[in-house]
């Protein structure tokens, strides 16, 4: 990057904290938000360089020129300080000849007062307005004001006083008066005028009073040796107040009374828009608009100084005053006729950077992105560094500005996003739990196996003798009775060991296509129910076809309606329903039984967990139930209410399945409407 194309601001990222503060500073708009770092936009910058007094974190910084001067003072060719008439403001502690002989100690050879160049502009801008009576001229001493009518009021441009600023005028003295071979240095507080260097060839460096004082530690200059040394001629009169506002009028004698109104001057980043902007709609009759984009010269950038503008305005007005007072007048006349016929014309042209404005539609689509479809969700509440929710809106589109600049968008969206993690974490908990039921039935099922194969062989064999003996002994006797309770209850084990070993076997599932309404009425059409139960079949309008096991599917609906029977102990209503939902296939089984007790949900599906009597259960059906689902990459769940204070009592399973088997290690078979 060469000089020239270096920005006169930028952006130290790794201290930006994207706090919009810049971003509200900016009269140009010139800061563009991505990733969430603040940029200057170069081609809107104006220099002002308000960013940088705004920014707390110190993350923005102005173009360096220490190093271009020194080059300078090192070079053969002499070099003259222009001092910037608001140097009192930062050096107020300092006698002027003892500024001015630390200057020289320095290095530069003259050391002049570029409030000299105000008193000759002052006198130009005299005679343009008495030559052009009627006419509307915009001062152009500032050059943020000057390069702001550039590139945001391009219309304005013909209105902008075809007058070189002070800076320029004390250059072109100097080189008169001094020789042409001589390099001028601009030493003052504001960073813009780098800018107006680049185009000035009159001046060859451009550096701040901050920058100055970094260029004597540089050069290691012992202050307390330094002799003092008067600044150089031409010395000043008025224009020493330039830097004040409404100075230049004063310096110029352009004041008039309120009723005329021929002269308007006003100053500071909030004010100077408003006045270009109200000129440009024709609403101010003023001849000429003595305009300053800081609060006066006094409240630049490149001053260090703390102190209030009050305490600055007065440190420049005893200066001022002193400096009048102390002028004579006769050599000051001289070098006013002996300076008055060189060139003082500047000329500018227009910049255009203003961005076209988008349509309403897209102005509409972009606030109703951030959650603004209503005029009164536009809160205005300029977080986001723009006045107002619609300007915000403009700088989105127009790639300067982000959404999540929006305060209000920012908590809306982290507050869906917490009600989204929530969702989430409770879902985690749901797969966590049903990871432990896993867990719980795959550790009881190894033990179910193990238990069942030691118990089958010799209940295989007490059965064979128990029928033997019955088969031997007189019906009516107590040894039959006795042969054939030992039968029962044999049977009963065999039954629990038969129970274990279907929740111990993982079968694989013969996966075909199949309704699973049909197969849930083919089921019940051979269904024995008792005469107190009243069955209620809800069957969906569509063909509910998955791919499932329909055996295995049949031994969990047959599971399920046994346990709601035992419920209702012998009466009550039997509700099976078939349907969708998204893209699995359900169907659910409701009784209007006792329900099932709060303290006993997480217990259902727990392999030998029943609550019925000691031999009317093994406690494995909706245990080996919760596996067949499982296996089919489906779901079960449960709602029931025991308390008939909070409405009717009653059960309610669902079962979920997907339509698609999932499972790479099933087999497929060919389509089956349903179980025959």
């Amino acid at each position: 990057m060469t000089f020239d194309d270096e920005p006169l601001v930028r952006t130290i990222k790794e201290r930006c904290k994207a706090c919009y503060t810049c971003v509200r500073g900016c009269p140009a708009k010139a800061i563009r938000i991505s990733g969430g770092q603040a940029e200057v936009i170069k081609e809107r910058c104006i220099g002002c360089a308000n960013c940088v007094l705004m920014c707390s974190r110190g993350a923005k910084e102005t173009r360096q020129s220490v190093e271009a001067v020194k080059a300078l003072l090192r070079g053969g060719a002499p070099v003259a300080a222009a001092v910037a008439p608001s140097f009192p403001v930062e050096f107020g502690g300092m006698d002027p000849t003892r500024f001015a002989g630390i200057l020289k100690a320095m290095g530069f050879k003259y050391v002049c007062e570029v409030a000299f160049g105000a008193d000759m502009v002052s006198l130009q801008y005299r005679k343009l307005l008495n030559e052009n009576p009627g006419k509307k001229f915009i001062s152009t001493a500032c050059p943020a004001v000057v390069s702001f009518v550039e590139k945001y009021h391009p219309s304005l441009v013909p209105a902008l006083a075809p007058i070189v600023s002070p800076m320029g005028a004390e250059a072109r003295i100097i080189k008169a008066l001094y020789g042409p071979e001589v390099k001028v240095v601009f030493i003052g507080p504001c960073v813009a005028k780098k800018g107006e260097t680049l185009r000035a060839p009159e001046i060859e460096e451009s550096i701040t009073f901050v920058e100055l004082r970094d260029l004597r530690k540089d050069l290691g200059l012992d202050i307390s040796a330094v002799l003092d040394a008067p600044f150089d001629p031409p010395h000043p009169a008025k224009g020493v107040l330039y830097p004040m506002g409404g100075g230049l009028l004063n310096s110029a004698e352009l004041q008039d009374d309120l009723l005329s109104g021929r002269f308007l001057s006003a100053e500071g980043l909030e004010n100077f828009p408003v006045v270009l902007k109200n000129m440009e709609h024709g609403d101010i009759d003023a001849d000429f608009l003595d305009l300053l984009c800081c609060d006066g010269c006094i409240m630049g950038p490149g001053i260090s100084a703390k102190t209030s503008k009050h305490a600055r305005e007065a440190a420049l007005r005893r200066y001022a005053r002193k400096s009048y007072f102390g002028v004579r007048i006769n050599d000051w006349e001289e070098n006013v006729r002996r300076f008055r016929g060189l060139d003082y014309s500047a000329s500018f042209a227009p910049e255009d950077r203003r961005m076209k404005l988008p349509t309403s539609e897209e102005l509409r689509g972009v606030l109703a992105k951030m959650g603004k479809t209503r005029p009164e969700d536009e809160l205005n509440c300029g977080a986001c560094g723009y006045p107002t929710c619609a300007e915000h809106a403009v700088a989105i589109i127009r790639g300067i500005a982000e959404s999540e600049m929006c305060l209000p968008y920012t908590i809306d969206r982290l507050k869906a996003t917490a009600d989204e993690l929530t969702v989430s974490y409770n879902q985690l908990g749901k797969t966590r739990q049903a990871l432990m039921q896993s867990e719980k039935l795959a550790s009881m099922g190894q033990l179910a196996a193990g238990v069942a194969h030691e118990l089958n062989n010799p209940l295989g064999v007490v059965l064979l003798y128990a029928h033997l003996l019955a088969e031997q002994c007189d019906r009516n006797s107590r040894t039959y009775a006795d042969a054939r309770m030992i039968t029962e209850q044999a049977d009963r084990c065999k039954k629990i060991v038969g129970g274990l070993l279907n929740f111990a076997r993982k079968n694989k599932p013969f996966f075909r296509q199949t309704d699973l309404t049909r197969l849930v009425e083919n089921y019940f059409r051979s269904a024995q129910l008792p005469p107190g139960v009243k069955l209620e079949l809800g069957a969906a309008a569509e063909e509910l076809q998955a791919e499932m096991d329909p055996d295995q599917v049949i031994q969990v609906l047959t599971n399920l309606v046994t346990n709601a029977l035992e419920a209702m102990a012998g009466s009550g209503t039997l509700t099976v329903r078939t349907f969708r939902e998204g893209e699995e296939v359900c169907f659910s089984v409701a009784d209007s039984g006792c329900g099932i007790k709060p303290e006993n949900f997480k217990k259902v599906f727990e392999p030998f967990f029943t609550t019925k009597q000691i031999g009317k259960g093994t406690g494995l059906g909706l245990a080996v139930s919760y596996g067949i689902i499982k296996v089919h990459r489906g779901n079960i769940t449960v709602e029931s209410n025991s308390d008939p204070a909070k409405g009717p009592t009653g059960t309610v399973f669902k079962v979920k399945l997907p339509t698609v088997a999932r499972d790479a290690g099933a087999v497929k078979m060919k389509p089956d409407a349903a179980r025959k």
